[in-house]
This record gives C-alpha cells, sequence and structure tokens, in this order.
C-alpha cells in the first residue's frame, strides 16, 4: 500500500500538523505563517512605493529654506515663522519614511494652534507654506460649524472642502493642510452647566478631535445635509497638518491675571519684566482653557505659538516689500492701462498711520489704499487724454481719505 501523500507549505517547508491553517492552491499551499510575512512584505513595499511617490511629488525644504520663502511673502513674524517651518519640515519628513511592520519609534503629527490680532498674516503662511510644497490645502471657518443635526455645517464639511481642492484624490488629500480659522469662536461659552446644549461651542470642540487626532472618517463629498443619499467617503486624517488660527480677543486679560500683571502692593523679586504692549508672546496652554477650549483639544494642538501686532515699521513694509505687495499690485493694475504709477513717502506714511490708528492691522491698508485710488480707477479707464504718470502724493492721499468716512473702515 502506498504511502500517504504528506501534505507540506510550499513556501516554508512545514507540515500541515506543525501549521495552524494551511490554505491549499493549484498546485501549492500557504501556511498561516507565511502569510502574515506576506502581508508584510506588501505592506512595506507599498509604503515604500507612497513615500517615493511623495517624495517626488516635491521636494521638502529645511526648515531654514522653508522661512526664507515665507520672508519673500510674510513680513516679521520671525517666531511663528520659525514654529511652522520645523513643524511642516517634520510633518512631511515624517510622511517620506518609508513605514516598516516592527518600527521602534512611531513619530506623531503635530498639529498647531496660532494666536495674533487680525490682519497678522495667520492665514497668509498657512497659505504659503501648502503652495510653496504643492500639497491640498483648504481654509474652514470654524464659525459656521454645529453639532450634527443642528443648522449649520458638520465637522466633516472641512474634510469635503480638502477633498474638492484635491479633485477628489484621497491619497493627495490624506497628506494636505488645513487651516481652521476663527477657532476662538467655538470656545466654551460658559463654565456652568445649562440647560441648553451648546452646539456651536464645546459641542463643536468634541466633534472635532477624531479629526485633529487621526482617525477614518466618513466624508460626504459634497456636503451631508444638501445631499444625504450620496455615498460615503473614507478619509485617514492621521497624516492631514491642522493648523488652527484665531485672534482670541480678550485673552490679554487672562494672560496677564496669569503673570500678575496688575499686583498691587510688592512685586515678587523673581518676576521678569513684562511687555505688556505684546502680552500675548506669553500665551501659554492654560490661557487657552480659561477662554473655553477644551483641554482634549487642546492637547492634540500640542504646537502654540503667537503673532506680533504689527507696528508702523512692519506696515511700512508689507506695503512695498513682499513679492505681493499691495503698492506693486496697483501700480501693475495702472501699468495694464499705460499709465506708470508712484507714490510719495509721505503718502504711504499716512496709509500706515491710518491703519494703525484704526487697528485694522494689514487687510486695512488694502482698504485705505482703495477709498485713496478708486476715483483714480473709476475716471482714468475711460479718459481719452488720460497722462502717462500718475503720483499719489500726501495732500492727494488726503483729499481722498477725507472724501470717504473712515469711521466705515474702523467697523470693517
Amino acid at each position: 500500500m502506498a504511502d500517504k501523500e504528506i501534505i507540506k507549505c510550499s513556501f516554508c517547508d512545514k507540515d500541515k500538523q506543525d501549521t495552524n491553517v494551511l490554505i491549499a492552491g493549484i498546485n501549492a499551499h500557504i501556511c498561516d505563517s507565511c502569510i502574515d510575512q506576506a502581508i508584510g512584505i506588501v505592506e512595506a513595499e507599498k509604503s515604500g512605493k507612497d513615500a517615493s511617490e511623495l517624495s517626488e511629488h516635491f521636494k521638502l525644504l529645511k526648515p531654514k529654506e522653508i522661512k526664507i520663502h515665507l520672508d519673500k511673502h510674510v513680513i516679521g513674524q520671525d517666531a511663528a515663522k520659525k514654529v511652522l517651518a520645523v513643524a511642516v519640515y517634520n510633518h512631511y519628513k515624517r510622511l517620506m519614511q518609508p513605514l516598516k511592520k516592527e518600527q521602534e519609534v512611531e513619530i506623531e503629527k503635530s498639529n498647531i494652534i496660532m494666536a495674533g490680532e487680525t490682519g497678522t498674516g495667520k492665514t497668509l503662511l498657512a497659505r504659503t507654506i501648502a503652495k510653496m510644497l504643492n500639497v491640498p490645502f483648504c481654509i474652514a471657518d470654524a464659525t459656521v460649524l454645529t453639532e450634527a443635526g443642528y443648522v449649520g455645517e458638520d465637522v466633516e464639511s472641512i474634510l469635503s472642502r480638502l477633498l474638492q481642492v484635491a479633485d477628489y484624490d484621497v491619497k493627495a488629500a490624506e497628506r494636505g493642510i488645513v487651516f481652521i480659522d476663527e477657532i476662538d469662536k467655538i470656545a466654551r461659552k460658559n463654565d456652568n452647566p445649562s440647560i441648553t446644549r451648546d452646539v456651536s461651542g464645546e459641542g463643536v470642540q468634541q466633534a472635532m478631535l477624531k479629526l485633529l487626532e487621526g482617525s477614518v472618517v466618513n466624508v460626504p463629498p459634497q456636503g451631508g445635509r444638501k445631499h444625504p443619499e450620496q455615498k460615503m467617503i473614507a478619509v485617514n486624517t492621521a497624516n492631514i497638518l491642522f493648523i488652527c488660527g484665531g485672534a482670541f480677543d480678550g485673552i490679554d486679560s487672562r494672560i496677564g491675571s496669569r503673570l500678575n500683571t496688575q499686583a498691587i502692593g510688592y512685586k515678587k523679586s523673581t518676576d521678569k519684566t513684562i511687555d505688556k504692549q505684546d502680552i500675548l508672546q506669553y500665551v501659554a496652554p492654560q490661557d487657552l482653557k480659561s477662554f473655553g477650549l477644551i483641554p482634549e483639544l487642546i492637547g492634540r494642538m500640542p504646537i502654540l505659538t503667537y503673532l506680533k501686532p504689527l507696528d508702523k515699521k512692519a506696515l511700512r513694509a508689507i506695503l512695498t516689500k513682499p513679492k505681493n505687495a499691495i503698492i506693486k499690485q496697483y501700480e501693475k493694475l495702472f501699468e495694464m492701462d499705460g499709465i506708470t504709477l508712484s507714490f510719495d513717502e509721505q503718502a504711504l506714511n499716512l496709509i500706515v498711520e491710518k491703519a494703525i490708528e484704526y487697528k485694522l492691522g494689514a487687510r486695512g491698508l488694502r482698504s485705505i489704499c482703495e477709498a485713496i485710488m478708486l476715483d483714480a480707477m473709476f475716471d482714468i479707464p475711460s479718459d481719452e487724454n488720460k497722462k502717462e504718470k500718475l503720483n499719489i502724493s500726501l495732500s492727494y492721499a488726503q483729499e481722498k481719505l477725507n472724501k470717504v468716512s473712515l469711521k466705515k473702515l474702523k467697523a470693517a
């Protein structure tokens, strides 16, 4: 009688009795341990391929190179630039590193929160970095977000915008940058418990936790409430860098209270000299907590930086120095009509002084320039005998600003 055929794994040569599972093919067998090894090899190859594709997609600059690039577009804010440059460099260096099955150290992403007055450059910094890296970038407004089931937008709509920017390429979206503006507007409204739900405050913060931490989120590609019948797209947020920004109006008093700047009587000998003009530089996570952000949300944004209020020198530089400076934009507009536009130094100083007077920040510079240039931009294109040169003097700028109610600019 012929011996019974011995069935073995075709890869590791183990007998059937030495394996947990032995799967039979047409002309071969494979055991469970070989399957596990094969899965690991496939994942490693896939990870290496994704990393190489990512490295080919864009050239990752060093932190100093990133800051030099930011300096060309954003004036000042050296502290925030350094923090952003290091955070972005580490984040994308982590993505370009092929994963190993038994990797000893798993590098986690570090989301960023920026505090600064309006018009100091929070959005511009994030947008400039995204353009430089050539990755999908979207801006979301936290003021319209509410808990699911209430009037407003769901938190998942943030990722819907990112998908739209990435042309619904999920892989590209999963390595993008999301800037969540007005993060301070979802602060907890009151520390005391109430019978009414805080659907646009703490409720939104709770819903944002899963996005920031890194999890697979089912995203409605066209917005969930308007198209409830659509299929969801699964997006893994583990490699999406979230940058949050907010003005945090009133947080200076909380920082001052923590630093005992209002103390009356004797001062501690250990106290350092505190710059009350730029008190935001002392901001700490506990100040955000007292402002109304929940500890879980603060913990998922470990990098905290601030933006300095723009002084006269910075505003003056913003007018003329960056690649997309406001004055350069007006010069280009008039050049299209065959006119050479120039500004006197006194006129530029007047624009800066008005921006500081009404605390309009960098955004206010354009509002003031528009008020000065409105009549010229309206009349000159239709003027048959238009001059080849137009100079904006101090008297001309004052005359045009006097016609406009600057109270409107202040309100804006």
